[in-house]
């Protein structure tokens, strides 16, 4: 009974179907954002970049309390943007763990630091630690290990 209750709950509407089916979202090139990259990373200023070794941003949180996800979500871009080398393949997330120590209120401007615990060969490992900007506050953080299968200039086909 309750399972019938919660897929009819999940169904969309005609209307709502329409509408998603109406949804056009182009295919990204190498080295372009996705929708979502652009969506997730909007209102967030970069304030520091030192290649390879620390990436600095800023951002305000305007919807109330940042949720775990989201703390998540810039933990993956944020930590992956400091193991980015231009010119090489792109690195894919192999494990990431976060400590969630507090919370970001309405309107609280976080800094976001990642910096490069290491590298070899393909691995590398970032810590990002997202702090409340007035307080100092560690709101969380996290460790990131990512992968670039291949190292070196991209192959050209």
């Amino acid at each position: 009974m309750e399972m019938r209750k919660v897929n009819k709950s999940l169904q969309l509407t005609q209307e709502e179907s329409e509408s998603v089916s109406q949804l056009v979202i182009p295919a990204k090139g190498y080295g372009e954002s996705s929708f979502y990259e652009a969506f997730a990373l909007r209102g967030i200023r970069l304030d520091r970049v030192e290649p390879g070794v620390l990436v600095v941003c800023s951002f305000k949180d305007r919807s109330g309390n940042l949720a775990n996800g989201a703390i998540a979500n810039l933990v993956d871009i944020v930590g992956a943007a400091v193991a980015y080398v231009p010119g090489q393949s792109l690195n894919v997330s192999v494990d990431i763990s976060i400590s969630y120590i507090s919370t970001a209120k309405l309107h609280d401007e976080l800094e976001i630091t990642s910096r490069m615990l290491g590298r070899v060969g393909g691995c590398s490992g970032t810590i990002v630690i997202l702090r409340n900007k007035t307080t100092g506050e560690i709101i969380a953080e996290g460790r990131h290990s990512l992968f670039r299968s291949h190292v070196g200039p991209i192959p050209k086909l």
